[in-house]
Order: structure tokens, then sequence, then C-alpha cells
């Protein structure tokens, strides 16, 4: 409020006021007096006369106090009741350290107060002789002055330090006792809890625990990548990435053996498979590789892994021999020897290769492993310990193919083979069809696969029914011709309607169905209509579009933005498999409607029932309508009545469409 300090009379006020509110006289009153103790009045009178009113009085000093002042308005003892705060925001500083133990004898569980040696300082101006200096006086006799040395007085701020001690309450640190495993990072919250920020790969539990695990029956084997090219630095941190994966994924009722070899010129395999029982002692063993530095010859190092690194036994007795063999491969140097051959050699001995290695790997390593899908890029050192999980599926992955598993699905692709998109491009996107074929398991009773071409016209390629195996489709692939005249999407998409999803061409009752268009964008303009008929048979479309076009017109196909992939360019479209993959398999595990597409032949109308559908025939018999009825006096079978009700399980309803299928032929 400014004015001039006066404490003498503040305290008179509270003498003469008492405290506003206060309650009667068993309730402990104290004062705190916030000052810088330079009073213009007298205060040692008013000081002394609320003490004797039992009024406990703390003196707080801000900045430089006079604490002589302080003393006398403090009360006894002055080492308990004497503060100090740099400034006026902090003079709570410390008040409740020296609050809990006269005043407020309640402190936190565990905490006590503590006295400590300290320095009390003060900012005072004194008077300092600074010499004699001749000066000029006054003469008794008339018309003179007298010479004489006068004594140089100037003034001098000092900083005095009163030592002295002080109180802080001392509580436990939650933390103190490190609860946080595996590298978590604890954070106090209040006296008593805490938090653990764990590490990618742990937070099984509050203690960060492993919460990963691989739970699949794998033989794994590391090749390390040891040459002078990814340096002692990058060594070293690979070995730490093996570290933190033996961590976090490798429990004690792991069921795989793990193997570490490394490469320069040579190959070494230190840590067999089988060769430890337990994480600890794998890790020992991980810390002592040693960096060698030599060539790059990844080629060889893989050509010896494939005829050498699998001869373990296994580590359990009831773990088969034939167990995956995965091969994880960790480099960050470009190969100084050919790869593909010593690649393909693998392959061929059932080998599961992944490659890990920084993003200007990228292309070697999918040369490597022959597709995106089985590599891990990683942006910095530090991205390298957040790929653990990917690193893990990938793993568990094998044997187990990544597309929808034991979901049935009747899928079609149709792929764009006009001129707009040229025969080098056409040829990309027949190998985009073909490795996803891979992901999936092709028979009557999980995938079924169509593939349809189009330029100016739809043709059929196979249809749902033609292939029933994996090798039968991607050998049919390879075969496919390019056309190379204009593009109409919406022949193709009406082609799909009218002669691939249906019963009469393999498509399923009680089945989900998809189609992929897969274009550079090209005559779309007559596709939405096609396109709105399928979705509304119960068909999903998924488009995948290379290259630049409009999107409200690619939108009025898909129906929604979450059945658009648009890429940039071909050579990117294998990036993209997993997520359309994954797209895929999420319609896949949606519910059947059993009527979309309708499974009645000849115009009959499917009727929906509680878990099952009924046809209703019009000159037609049959449970699906697929038999004529004769004029005349031909017997009709008694047991096919001509409006049926049959109860048809999935399973049932794709046995019974083989059968009629098969009879059509």
């Amino acid at each position: 409020r400014g004015g001039s300090t006066e404490t003498g009379l503040a305290l008179k006020y509270i003498l003469h006021k008492g405290f506003p509110g206060g309650r009667n006289s068993s309730v402990p009153e104290v004062l705190i007096i916030i000052s810088d103790g330079k009073s213009q009045g007298s205060t040692a009178m008013p000081a002394m006369q609320v003490k004797e009113r039992h009024i406990t009085v703390f003196a707080v000093g801000i900045k430089f106090p006079r604490w002589e002042e302080l003393h006398v308005l403090a009360s006894e003892p002055p080492e308990r009741h004497l503060l100090f705060a740099g400034d006026a925001d902090d003079a709570a500083n410390g008040l409740y350290s020296t609050l809990s133990d006269p005043v407020c004898t309640a402190t936190a569980p565990g905490c006590k107060v503590e006295s400590h040696p300290c320095e009390r300082r003060t900012l005072e101006t004194v008077k300092e002789l600074a010499g004699n200096y001749v000066c000029w006086k006054g003469s008794k006799q008339p018309n003179a002055v007298q010479a004489s040395l006068c004594p140089f007085i100037r003034w001098k701020r000092v900083l005095i330090k009163h030592p002295s001690r002080c109180f802080r309450t001392v509580c436990p640190d939650p933390c103190d006792s490190q609860p946080c495993q595996n590298g978590g990072t604890c954070v106090p919250e209040g006296l008593d809890r805490y938090h653990c920020l764990c590490l990618l790969g742990y937070g099984g539990d509050i203690h960060c625990a492993a919460k990963l695990s691989l739970k699949c029956s794998v033989d794994l084997l590391f090749l390390m990548d040891s040459s002078a090219g990814v340096t002692l630095e990058g060594f070293l941190r690979f070995k730490a990435f093996l570290k933190r994966f033996v961590q976090a994924v490798v429990g004690q009722d792991s069921p795989m053996s793990v193997g570490v070899a490394q490469y320069d010129d040579d190959v070494k395999i230190p840590i067999e498979l089988g060769q430890h029982k337990d994480a600890f002692s794998l890790m020992k063993s991980i810390d002592a590789l040693n960096f060698s530095g030599g060539r790059t010859l990844t080629g060889r190092a893989l050509q010896y892994i494939a005829q050498h690194g699998f001869r373990s036994s296994p580590v359990f007795a009831d773990v088969q021999d034939d167990l995956p063999r995965v091969v994880v491969l960790l480099t960050d140097s470009k190969s100084q020897d050919s790869v593909a051959e010593a690649a393909k050699y693998m392959k061929d001995q059932n080998l599961f290769l992944i490659g890990v290695g920084s993003s200007f790997m990228r292309a070697e390593l999918t040369t490597v492993t022959g597709s995106p899908q089985q590599t891990i890029v990683y942006s910095d050192p530090q991205d390298l310990f957040y790929r653990i999980p990917e690193l893990q599926r990938k793993i568990c992955s094998v044997g187990n193919p990544e597309g929808c598993q034991a979901q049935s699905l009747d899928l079609a692709f149709a792929v764009d083979a006009s001129a707009g998109v040229g025969l080098e491009n056409f040829l990309r996107l027949r190998r985009f069809v073909r490795s996803s074929c891979l992901h999936f398991i092709i028979n009557r009773d999980v995938t079924q696969i169509a593939l349809v071409i189009y330029g100016s016209k739809a043709h059929t390629v196979f249809a749902l029914d033609t292939h029933t195996s994996n090798s039968a489709v991607l050998q049919a692939i390879d075969q496919v011709p390019f056309l190379g005249d204009s593009a109409s999407a919406g022949s193709a998409l009406l082609h799909v309607y009218s002669d691939v999803m249906t019963v009469q061409k393999g498509a399923r009752p009680g089945v989900n169905k998809v189609v992929v268009l897969l274009t550079n964008g090209g005559g779309m303009q007559d596709a939405a209509a096609p396109a709105q008929q399928l979705r509304h048979n119960g068909i999903l479309v998924f488009v995948v579009v290379i290259g630049g076009t409009e999107k409200d017109t690619l939108l009025r196909v898909t129906g929604s933005p979450n059945y658009l992939v648009h890429i940039s360019s071909y050579e990117d479209l294998q990036y993209y498999q997993g997520l359309i993959i994954e797209r895929i398999c999420e319609e896949a595990k949606s519910p059947v409607n059993l009527c979309k597409p309708n499974p009645c032949m000849n115009q009959g109308v499917c009727i929906l029932g509680p878990g099952s559908y009924r046809c209703e025939c019009h000159g037609w018999e049959g449970p699906h309508c697929e038999t004529r009825v004769l004029r005349g006096d031909s017997p009709r079978s008694p047991a096919l009545p001509r409006h049926s009700h049959v109860q048809w399980s999935p399973r049932g309803l794709q046995h019974f469409s083989r059968a009629l299928q098969h009879s059509k032929r």
C-alpha cells in the first residue's frame, strides 16, 4: 500500500482489536510478521505486550532485513521463530516446517523436523572513514582563512552475516526404494504414492514388468552385423537392442530357443540355439560379444546361417524339431556382396527372414526378405527400441498368415489393365495381387479369391470357385495378360456384381464379400452406380488408387473414406499392403446378412429368418430356386417343396453351394 513502515503501530492495533473472527482462548494465537525489520517507530514495548498476551510471534525477514529488530519482535527461542525469505512471494517457505513442531504437532506420517546450520544476512548502511583531506576553516582574524586536515566520511552498504540454525521438514521419498524395474522412471505423487513411467515393451504391472511375451514356439536366430560399416557405436546399439528384447519378450516359460550370430568377413555363432535356459544367462552372453570390424558380407552370412545356423537340439524335450525357423537380420550397412541368391536359398530352406535396419537400408532389406512386411526400419537410434513390439508380432506371425486367419471371406480383385496404367505398372499391380494372396488361406472353407482385369470391358481371369489352393492361385496370376485399351471401372464393378459375386459362380451365402479395385483413377466416372449396387447387396467396395484423381468421384464409389487408399506412386504400393489387408479382414469379421447378396437364383426372393433364410420361388423350386417346375404330369420331389424353409449353418450353406455348382456343370 506504500507509506512508511510502522510496525509498532501495527502491533498496537492487534493489541486493541485482537484477532478479527478469532475463537476462544483455548485456541493458540499465532502472529506472523513479514517485514524488512526497518520500522520508523519503536517496536520494543508493543512487541513485549503482544508476547505477554501469550501470542506466539513469528518474524519473517524479507531480502536484507534488520535482524536486531526482528529479534525483538520474535518469540523465544528466536532460532525457532525467526525466518528468512528472499522476497514476499517466498515468505511462506519454511513456515510449514517451523509451525509443525511448536504449534501444529501433527506432521505427516514418517516426516520429521530437522535443524541445520545456516546463515542469516542483512544489508546495512554504515559510516566509513575515507581519509583526511585539506579543508578551509574560518579564522577569528578578519579577512583571513585557515587551512586544516578534515576527516572525510562516506556511507557504505555492507552485507552482514549472522550464523544461526534453520529448520526444515524432511519426509521420505516414495521413490527412494527404486520400485520401478527395467529402466522405468519413478514419479512421486505426494508423500506416499508414486507411479512408474515404463519403457516400451514393459508395463505389465505398476512396476514396469515385461508385458510382451513370445507365446509362439519358434527357433529364433539373430544375425548381427559386426562389420566396419556398422561402426562400433552401431554394434553396441544392436547389442543393447538384443538385451532389451530378451528382457521384454523372453520369459522363464517362453517356448522358444534363441541364438545369436555375428558377421563381417566371417560368420560366427557365439550363442548357439538352445544354449541358454534363462534370459539372465543369455543377456550375459550377449554382453560378452565383441566388435570385429571387417567387410560387410551379408550374402555370405545368410548362406552360412541357412546351412549351419539351426543344428542345435531343442531346449525342451516336448518341443518338436520341426518348429518354424526365424532369422532376424540386424544390419545398418550396405552389403559388399550379392544378397539375392542367398536370400532365395534361405527361403528354399523354409527359413523365415526378418530384416531390421535404419531407413536408408529399406530397399536392401526388402530385397533380402522379399517383402516390405518382413522389414522393420527405424528413423533414429532411440526409435529402434520402440520397434520391439513390432518385431515380436512379426516373429509370431510365422506359420500364421497375416490375413484373415480362420475368417471366411469371398474376395475379388478388379485390376486396371488399360493403356493409362501401362505395361510396367500393370506388372506391379499384378505382383501386388500375388503377394496379397500369400496372406490368405485359400480353400473352399476359408478364403476364396477371384480376379477380374478390365480395360473398356471386364474379363474374369478366374472365378471364386476356380482354384482351391494358394499355389494354383499364384500360378494363375502369373499368366494374367495386359489389355492396353481405355478404362471403364464401372463396367468392371458391374461385371463383378453380375458375374463374380453370385452363387452360380462360387459366392457362398453367409460369407462376407469384398471387392478390391486397383486403378490409376481413370475411367471412374461410370463406377458410382454399380458400386452402390454392390454395397446395397452387402458387398464392400475397397478402392486403391495410384496417382492423382478427383477425390469426390472416388468417395462416391467407396461410400466412405475408410475404404479409400490413395497412394502417390506405384513404387510405394507395396508399403500399403499391410494396411489394405487389415481393412479387408476387419470387414471379414463383421456380421453377415444371409440374404445379401441374394442367394436365391432365378429371381427368387430371399426371406430372412432368425439365423436362417428361405427362398420364395416363382416357376422354380428347390432351396435356392435352382430347379425349373416342369408342366404336365412330371412329378415334383416331395422332399423339395416349392417354398422351401431350410435351416442352414454357414458351413452347410457353403457345402450345398459347391454341390449345386458341380451339378450345374
